[in-house]
């Protein structure tokens, strides 16, 4: 039985976690009072209660309605670098070694900011993290869906710009409804043109449409979510007794699937812990990564969603390495630094673990 010392030791990766979603709530209270700048609670812990039950009320849009709340103080360079680097420590405590940190720069332009600064201001953070705790990073930049296609081009002009010095991708978030990503094409034809990474929020609050629409039309390399993926499939307990033609590509071409457990029952992607499709997909083959999407809204972190996945879907230490290494073979850093990784920091650190619980094994 693997226990949560176990699960705060191992070795973690990091694919789905949102830079305005995982501010501290002290952070946000100490930032809004040098701005100031009005938020509901001006005690950390008060504040941190009002995020969490806003965010519990079964719909991704009430759900979204708390990041104005963080990215009304992430509206200078400083306040940008500062959280950047402290989410790099609050995951070095988790003992994550590697992080995809995303976040859409069009949010953090209210105060004069180009965005171009603002991605610099992020790197900034990041590196003095990277440099000061150890947890190596890339960087995902995000368009928003309820946006003009013009916004989402620029994000993506802006994400290949940026390719050399820390940003590893693309990303289209927000609210699914109305907003299918095939309206951004062009940003996304401008990505793949160049040979860049794309990761897409998809059948979290609209269904197996939108994955289909992120895959055939968007070309993503990744899938945000997928929670819904479930509704082409016919399924008996764990068993999938039939999939639709989405599933089987998905599955064949190994295209990974960033699980947040947590968010999707916040959201209402899921109706709960024990009817969450994860352990469905994880145990017939899909490539399942553990993500937090947003700790700060969601009250979680990576030792958390991990310790939810082993009470409730029975995950040994072996499988817990499994979802890391598809983690870490799925991120979009080069290859030469996810075999750096894998074989220097995850395997072995999986290997101590083992040779401390269960030495003849």
């Amino acid at each position: 039985m693997i226990t949560k010392e176990m699960i705060r030791k191992i070795p973690k990766v990091e694919l789905h976690h949102h830079l305005d979603g995982g501010v501290r709530n002290s952070t946000i209270v100490e930032l809004a009072e040098e701005q100031n700048i009005e938020i509901p609670e001006h005690d950390p812990e008060k504040l941190a209660q009002w995020l969490h039950r806003g965010a519990d009320r079964k719909s991704l849009t009430l759900y979204l309605e708390g990041f104005s709340v963080s990215c009304s103080v992430m509206q200078t360079k400083e306040a940008l670098t500062r959280i950047a680097r402290e989410t790099l420590e609050d995951l070095s405590l988790q003992n994550v070694k590697y992080v995809e940190i995303r976040f859409a720069p069009i949010l953090h332009t209210e105060r004069g900011l180009n965005t171009e600064e603002i991605v610099k201001a992020v790197l900034a953070g990041l590196k003095e993290g990277k440099e000061q705790f150890g947890v190596d990073y890339g960087l995902i930049l995000c368009a928003m869906r309820h946006q003009p296609a013009d916004y989402s081009l620029e994000t993506a002009e802006l994400a290949i710009s940026f390719r050399k010095m820390g940003v590893v991708g693309f990303d289209i978030a927000g609210d699914e409804h109305g907003h299918p990503p095939r309206r951004h094409l062009e940003a996304f034809q401008h990505i793949r043109n160049r040979n860049f990474n794309i990761t897409v929020h998809a059948g979290e609050a609209f269904g197996v449409e939108s994955i289909w629409q992120a895959i055939q039309i968007c070309g993503t390399h990744r899938i945000g979510h997928a929670t819904r993926l479930i509704e082409d499939m016919v399924v008996h307990g764990t068993r999938i007794e039939r999939m639709g033609t989405l599933s089987h590509f998905i599955r064949d071409k190994r295209i990974p699937l960033e699980i947040c457990l947590s968010s999707n029952i916040q959201t209402g992607a899921a109706p709960s812990f024990d009817e969450h499709p994860f352990n469905l997909y994880y145990r017939n083959g899909f490539r399942c990564t553990l993500c937090t999407d947003n700790p700060l809204m969601s009250n979680t972190n990576l030792v958390k969603e991990m310790t939810i996945a082993s009470e409730y879907f029975n995950l040994s230490l072996r499988d817990f390495e499994k979802i890391t290494l598809n983690a870490m073979k799925s991120a979009f850093v080069h290859y030469d630094e996810r075999i750096r990784i894998i074989y220097d920091i995850i395997k072995p650190g999986y290997a101590k673990i083992r040779e401390e619980t269960n030495p003849t094994e």
